[in-house]
């Protein structure tokens, strides 16, 4: 069986990638290699910053590996949060104090159409690829549902009246930005299966 380093520390990612990818192709994490470094994110896109986690870890490992990066478009904020997903309210990572700021800002707009996008970095050798998946949507007023992680609660997909965190796991891993990005990276896997 093919083996894949996801370089990731997030277990809800990790979980989510792996119910798509497994049983095609083992998943080893970050925390199977014993690896708790704070991998940089210091690029301004997400394609740099999925790029440095990839690079970090093959890097250092000297393992085939991917690394993602997601985030959260707006319109009427002018794309953001973006690449600052994660940290929109503070370097803390805090989903619910992120959340916040954005249906703050979002007060009395009429306009809450957004995105999710996620972008893949594959190292391979010596080749490295990217694979990206986007999905359209809008903010909803309040949060709802209880599933899900990041802002699952505030993104209701297009053509659904609920949000991400209302559906299923197997629902959303069907249609969500990082399920196509996935998607894009199996097709590419599996047709260049060693």
């Amino acid at each position: 069986m093919n083996k894949l380093v996801f370089a990731t520390n997030n277990a809800h990612k990790l979980a989510e990638v792996k119910s798509i990818l497994e049983p095609q192709f083992k998943i080893i994490s970050l925390n199977d290699l014993n690896c708790n470094d704070e991998i940089p994110e210091t690029a301004n896109s997400l394609q740099g910053n999925a790029l440095l986690k990839a690079t970090y870890i093959h890097t250092k490992f000297g393992l085939d590996c991917f690394a993602d990066d997601t985030g959260l478009e707006i319109i009427e904020l002018g794309g953001e949060p973006g690449v600052y997903s994660a940290r929109y309210a503070g370097e803390e990572n805090n989903s619910v104090n992120n959340m916040n700021k954005v249906l703050t800002l979002l007060e009395n707009k009429t306009n809450r159409k957004a995105c999710f996008r996620t972008v893949i970095a594959l190292i391979q050798g010596e080749n490295t690829l990217f694979f990206d998946g986007k999905i359209n949507g809008k903010i909803a007023l309040l949060p709802q549902g209880e599933s899900g992680f990041g802002y699952d609660p505030i993104f209701i997909p297009e053509g659904y009246q609920i949000s991400f965190a209302q559906l299923s796991s197997e629902e959303k891993n069907k249609i969500s930005h990082r399920a196509l990005a996935v998607k894009k990276l199996i097709d590419f896997l599996m047709q260049n299966k060693k």
